[in-house]
């Protein structure tokens, strides 16, 4: 299996509901540093997983519609709460999107899946991987 992995990071500000949550039910920041892994089996045509450049640029667009947010506030996310694991299925998603869009190249459509993983910190991560 081949892989090739892009990162960058967000900021966001959020809350959330449910005494699971503890003192996290109160408004508190987080910085996600966010790693895009894109799979296949075989390379492209041209000896790529993705295009390097492009996936890059995807995830920072991608990020940017979330980076400084109070996600409390967007009506996308009404009524959920935006955990870690959620927000990295968010991300996959509007990835994938992209790729089927030709956003990330011709080639890109090749990947079997992708896996989305935002680091809390340098001990905690949660991820979300499904089929492009």
């Amino acid at each position: 299996m081949y892989k090739l992995n892009v990162r960058d990071h967000f900021m966001i500000a959020h809350s959330f509901t449910g005494e699971a949550f503890g003192p996290a039910q109160r408004l508190h920041g987080a910085t996600y540093v966010v790693d895009a892994t894109f799979k296949r089996g075989e390379l492209d045509a041209d000896g790529l997983v993705v295009d390097i450049a492009l996936a890059g640029d995807q995830l920072r667009e991608v990020l940017d519609e979330l980076n400084y947010r109070n996600l409390d506030d967007l009506d996308e996310f009404e009524g959920e709460n935006t955990t870690t694991e959620f927000l990295a299925r968010q991300i996959h998603e509007r990835l994938v999107a992209r790729i089927h869009e030709g956003e990330l190249g011709p080639g890109a459509p090749g990947c079997s899946s992708l896996e989305v993983r935002l680091n809390e910190s340098h001990i905690a991560w949660a991820s979300y991987e499904a089929a492009v």
